[in-house]
């Protein structure tokens, strides 16, 4: 089974609204301790929303780290204590895209960077989509307040992969997840 790594000593680094930075001296393989940076996150959920058409709605919005635009998913942190991820799937969605899902179904899981992160995103599948209406819409401020939305099909989205012209981590394995799941008839799809 191999070795058990265990954390010797920790030390806070950072400590902010949405993720903490900690040194650890951890063991190693071969006995040896080596300090290891790492950001704990409150974890996120992201959100392929697939239309009747075949199209993935998806979202342009400013980055800041990276200095630009992106092309994305609805998508949120799981910053509401005890609500389930199929629950702030579903708020995300709606506050995003003025979207409801007829049915929010388990896609796939994923670490995002786990050489220095504990970040898990679950990405669902979004299908049977409603348009929310007017007075249900979510007003948006600050990055979002000049978020784009656009349906794109779901082939041309994975062209938009291959491309580089959809770079985000947990939208490149959404797309291309979604994209095999209705190759094979939606069979692959994990239990809910």
């Amino acid at each position: 089974m191999g070795f058990a790594h265990r954390t010797v000593s920790r030390a806070e680094r950072y400590h902010g609204a949405i993720f903490s930075v900690y040194t650890d001296e951890v063991t190693m393989s071969d006995g040896s301790t080596a300090a290891r940076d790492v950001v704990e996150n409150r974890g996120a959920v992201v959100v392929v929303a697939l239309d009747e058409q075949d199209r993935v709605v998806l979202i342009r919005q400013y980055r800041h780290p990276v200095g630009r635009h992106l092309w994305e998913l609805p998508a949120g942190l799981r910053d509401v204590a005890g609500e389930e991820p199929a629950l702030t799937a579903a708020r995300e969605l709606a506050e995003e895209v003025d979207l409801a899902a007829g049915r929010m179904e388990p896609l796939i899981d994923l670490h995002t960077s786990p050489g220095f992160a504990d970040e898990q995103v679950r990405v669902f599948l979004a299908r049977d989509l409603t348009e929310l209406p007017d007075t249900d819409r979510h007003v948006r401020t600050a990055e979002e307040a000049d978020l784009e939305v656009r349906r794109v099909d779901l082939a041309e989205c994975v062209a938009m992969v291959f491309r580089g012209e959809i770079t985000n981590a947990a939208a490149v394995a959404g797309i291309l997840a979604a994209a095999r799941a209705r190759d094979t008839g939606w069979t692959i799809l994990p239990a809910s």
